[in-house]
């Protein structure tokens, strides 16, 4: 895995705290926290997007987001768990490890410099 692949799931850990801030902020410094996981979580993706394929890309963030938040829903907030969407998640993520395994990185000349 490259960097721009390790920015892609950095940002995604920052999206799903952005969406818990989005539903339990309260105070100004959790809308702050919010606000900075909002930032930070798609600079990186905006920046992974440069060298690799932005479909791919996005694909990639939303899927670990949404896996991480369901996770997180059902870990730390109480929401109900369920067999069938784990199965849900689980065959999101193997779309998205898919899409991964079969998109091929190109260089542009020039790009670096």
């Amino acid at each position: 895995m490259n960097g721009n692949w390790i920015k892609v799931v950095i940002a995604a850990i920052f999206e799903v705290g952005w969406v818990i801030g989005l539903k339990h902020a309260e105070s100004v410094w959790t809308w702050g926290g919010t606000v900075v996981c909002i930032i930070v979580s798609f600079y990186l993706m905006i920046m992974a997007g440069r060298k690799l394929p932005v479909g791919t890309v996005y694909a990639v963030f939303v899927g670990l987001g949404t896996a991480g938040t369901v996770f997180s829903g059902i870990v730390f907030f109480g929401e109900a768990f369920s067999i069938i969407k784990i199965v849900l998640v689980m065959l999101l993520l193997a779309g998205v490890v898919g899409l991964k395994l079969v998109t091929t990185e190109s260089k542009e000349k020039g790009a670096d410099s």
